[in-house]
């Protein structure tokens, strides 16, 4: 509805045609895929569930919905319509994250045991950061190790137990949450166990946005927002420091995140001629929002 951005996009890409209505767009134009991309989760459900009324794939923005059954809602009517769901979970998408499965899988690091995931941990920290890059780091860890069996996590404010009164909206519209401190515990069907962390305003020596995998044999680290970088720490050696104890950075292919979207478009267009779900589905998404919204139930119930 926005005029002035509306033309700004029409000259960026070239389109023949703009709508103020995305409902009148659906109407008149014959489509087969549509980019759901507000970030604001709000208008997810009605857009979503409009597309996939007039037949069109989908790929949303992440997260897909601020609630579960929202998620149900869109996962189901996509089946009902014979229609795909993808959601913007770049990070499985690109070389350097299916390297790092690759080497898991092949026993780099030996039997996976554990892995270890931090938000931003910026200002905001806690239930919004769990909400709006959480969200990555969850679909990412069961990319590597599925299902989550069952889980529990603490939720603080201010170093105390969060009650009805600690609920807030988010600096943009993700839904209600709370917290400036979320920690979870996960137990993977794989037999991984999983912990994640978002501490607002975190200390500068924590460690970074992203995820270690640790081993028998050693860890794999994918540590930034990309994540652009792959690092193995081995464990060989008695002594606890030395230079065979040191992060080494892996030779690998890799990519930036905005080649994410690129890949998850053909992979998404894949999917529908494979008849198959995409490698970030709805149902993944679903899955990686049951992680979080988990967090609460987990301390609501005690």
């Amino acid at each position: 509805p926005d005029e002035e951005g509306r033309q700004r996009a029409k000259a960026e890409t070239g389109a023949k045609r703009t709508y103020a209505d995305y409902k009148e767009m659906l109407e008149r134009e014959s489509l087969d895929l549509v980019s759901v991309c507000p970030r604001w989760v709000d208008c997810h459900l009605e857009m979503v569930l409009a597309c996939v009324e007039a037949g069109c794939h989908v790929y949303c923005e992440k997260p897909m919905a601020m609630r579960l059954d929202d998620a149900d809602r869109m996962v189901s009517a996509a089946d009902c319509g014979h229609v795909r769901i993808a959601v913007a979970h770049q990070g499985v998408y690109l070389p350097q994250t299916r390297e790092a499965k690759r080497l898991v899988e092949s026993g780099r690091i030996g039997t996976p045991h554990t892995v270890y995931a931090w938000g931003k941990q910026d200002h905001r920290g806690g239930g919004e950061d769990t909400m709006v890059l959480g969200t990555h780091l969850f679909n990412t860890m069961r990319f590597f190790f599925s299902e989550v069996a069952w889980m529990f996590a603490h939720v603080t404010v201010e170093g105390r137990e969060i009650g009805p009164g600690d609920v807030r909206d988010g600096n943009e519209p993700i839904g209600p949450v709370a917290g400036d401190c979320v920690e979870s515990y996960f137990s993977f069907q794989s037999g991984v166990s999983g912990f994640f962390r978002s501490r607002a305003n975190s200390h500068p020596g924590d460690r970074p946005y992203g995820m270690e995998i640790a081993g028998q044999e050693g860890r794999l680290a994918l540590w930034g927002g990309s994540p652009d970088q792959i690092f193995l720490y081995p464990y060989g050696g008695s002594a606890p420091s030395g230079p065979d104890r040191a992060w080494q950075r892996l030779n690998v292919e890799t990519a930036p995140y905005t080649e994410g979207n690129r890949r998850a478009i053909q992979d998404l267009i894949q999917s529908i001629e494979e008849d198959r779900d995409p490698l970030s589905s709805g149902r993944d998404a679903t899955s990686a929002l049951e992680m979080i919204l988990g967090a609460y139930e987990s301390q609501i119930t005690g």
